[in-house]
């Protein structure tokens, strides 16, 4: 592999904007390993941009050391990280406790706990300097939510803000920046379990003063700057991407 090719970790990189921002590093010539849970999809993903796969449940440590463990097996070394992997599975006031506790470790493992498990197995194998750890966090850490039943998602989602303002404290001074991007509407991907009836979808855009909701490749274009060689100087930064949605904080 060509010393100027970087390698760069995509977690969740199997579908959305996770995929997405796999394409786009491929298509600059990077080296992309997709990390994933469902290993039909990696396969699928990895073929059609051109990009290698490591089968793991970033909630789970075991399988996090063993797929870092295998790509600096492979290419010798890491130099960008996007942790990407989440979901929502809906937690509110309303659900019986004991279903509650059980979404709530499901949103927090991966959304926050893969996130911390992930920089943690690969900051050792960073490039210093001119590694990247870039968080994609959400709009909900601060609005918690369009609607209700996202208690967990959204507190999970502030997590990813601290931890990047905390990694960004401890590894800035080795030349790797920590910087997260926050997306507010998407469009075009599964995260909602499929499209949003048009009339929610209308009165979200209503609410968006660009207009539009916004795309998976709008995400990976502020993914692809903060892991950029002109990005050196940035750190500990949260990029709302959000079309003017929510601004100011």
């Amino acid at each position: 592999m060509s010393m100027n090719k970087r390698v760069v970790i995509v977690t969740g990189g199997g579908t959305g904007m996770g995929r997405a921002i796999a394409e786009a590093f491929a298509r600059d010539g990077e080296q992309v390993v997709i990390v994933g849970r469902r290993e039909e999809v990696l396969r699928e993903t990895a073929e059609a941009v051109g990009a290698a796969w490591r089968r793991a449940d970033v909630s789970r440590r075991e399988e996090v050391a063993a797929a870092v463990a295998g790509v600096v097996r492979e290419f010798g070394r890491i130099d960008v990280l996007v942790n990407n992997a989440g979901f929502v599975r809906g937690v509110s006031t309303r659900m019986a406790l004991e279903e509650a506790e059980r979404a709530w470790d499901d949103e927090i493992g991966t959304n926050l706990k893969g996130a911390f498990l992930m920089s943690l197995a690969v900051a050792p194998h960073l490039a210093r300097p001119g590694g990247r750890v870039v968080n994609v966090g959400s709009i909900a850490a601060y609005t918690g939510g369009s609607r209700g039943g996202a208690i967990g998602y959204a507190a999970a989602k502030a997590g990813v803000h601290g931890l990047t303002v905390g990694l960004a404290r401890e590894l800035s001074a080795e030349g790797i920046t920590v910087n997260t991007v926050v997306p507010g509407l998407v469009a075009g991907t599964d995260f909602f379990g499929g499209p949003l009836p048009e009339e929610r979808l209308r009165s979200l855009v209503g609410q968006i003063p660009a207009g539009r909701p916004g795309s998976p490749e709008d995400v990976a274009a502020a993914v692809r700057f903060l892991a950029s060689p002109e990005a050196a100087y940035i750190t500990g930064e949260v990029l709302n991407v959000n079309g003017g949605w929510l601004f100011g904080r």
